[in-house]
């Protein structure tokens, strides 16, 4: 029996397993090599990463004597821009790089974000595989072919839906972040309970202490059950025209105190918390959300390590950051809401007064 397991994200042709495992180098044979084709591969990795996994990976595709060259990007939010993925492409060229190459993204969603988007770019499109090895990673940016670069007037607002080859969510990486970091993608897993999942949201209150303490069986379960609820999601609604929109709970908030704060000051996980609480804050104040279960978030996400309050950027500078947003529409904001937890919904009646008390 294989020591990983396997999901299936189900988008027709374009189909593509998610494999969940603690050591998947020890199967690259089944979860790497029948994804890479025949031509050259590029890894594109970062600084804190590299040293790390790098060379585990390089050795790999020199025992299958495949041609292989990497690139290094400087670590952090601040560094996804339109400069850094040059240095993608300038590696590409350098190489002389044809449609056969595929590119490996090795690191967290910052490097998987500009290495999808560069496959989606290059020669206008070449294969790539997503090997997250961060939390945020698995189980939210490397799923469902989102790619791209920040702006400095909006996060994510140029790039292109591209969906990879295969994705590798190896549960032993995450052994080696920094506390910080795997808080922050335990944000992302909390959403999926307060989206549309309860039996995830009571299970995840039952088992934060062992989350935090990086249980693999307990990372590998929350990743898979992660990785489930967003293959559904992206299945039914890959370009997010629908229901995919609800993946974006606390991001109109988190985005505009990203790029509020300045790309990189606060981590997009830790953002995305404190998103969350105020989406549910707000939603408390519509009426739609009851205090009691305002309660239950503000719990699990403090349980978390994650932060409940935002920065105070101010009113006016919150909408005119959340003003640049791709759920919008006809110029009006659209938020996610939620009427209790698991019972997520896009709305953009939001009542001004509870918005301006959120943001006060």
């Amino acid at each position: 029996m294989p020591d990983y397991q396997t999901l299936t994200l189900d988008l027709g042709a374009r189909s593509y397993p998610i494999f969940i495992g603690e050591d998947l180098l020890s199967s690259a044979e089944h979860t790497l090599r029948p994804w890479l084709g025949k031509g050259k591969v590029v890894l594109v990795s970062n600084t804190t990463v590299a040293p790390l996994y790098l060379a585990r990976w390089q050795a790999c595709l020199e025992r299958w004597g495949v041609a292989h060259h990497h690139v290094i990007l400087p670590d952090g939010e601040q560094y996804k821009d339109a400069q850094h993925l040059d240095q993608i492409y300038s590696a590409l060229l350098a190489a002389h790089c044809d449609r056969k190459t595929t590119l490996l993204a090795l690191g967290g969603g910052v490097i998987g974000d500009m290495t999808g988007f560069a496959a989606a770019c290059y020669m206008r499109g070449i294969a790539f595989i997503q090997i997250p090895t961060t939390l945020l990673a698995q189980v939210d940016s490397s799923v469902g072919g989102k790619t791209g670069i920040n702006h400095p007037l909006g996060k994510n607002m140029i790039g292109a839906f591209y969906q990879p080859r295969a994705v590798l969510a190896e549960i032993g990486s995450l052994r080696t972040l920094p506390a910080r970091e795997l808080a922050a993608g335990l944000a992302e897993v909390i959403k999926y309970g307060l989206i549309d999942d309860v039996p995830f949201f009571d299970w995840l209150e039952q088992h934060m202490p062992a989350l935090l303490a990086r249980d693999g069986a307990a990372l590998a379960e929350a990743v898979a059950w992660s990785c489930r609820n967003k293959a559904r999601i992206v299945a039914a609604d890959e370009t997010e025209s629908g229901v995919r929109a609800l993946l974006n709970l606390g991001h109109t908030f988190g985005h505009a105190i990203e790029a509020g704060l300045g790309y990189g000051q606060w981590l997009h996980g830790e953002a995305v918390a404190a998103g969350m609480v105020m989406a549910a804050t707000a939603s408390h104040l519509a009426g739609w959300l009851s205090a009691p279960e305002l309660q239950r978030i503000r719990r699990l996400i403090e349980a978390a390590g994650l932060p409940a309050e935002a920065p105070p950027l101010g009113a006016e500078r919150y909408l005119q950051l959340m003003q640049v947003d791709k759920k919008n529409e006809g110029g009006r904001i659209r938020f996610v809401m939620l009427r209790g937890i698991g019972q997520a919904f896009l709305t953009d009646a939001l009542p001004t007064a509870a918005l301006n008390a959120v943001l006060r």
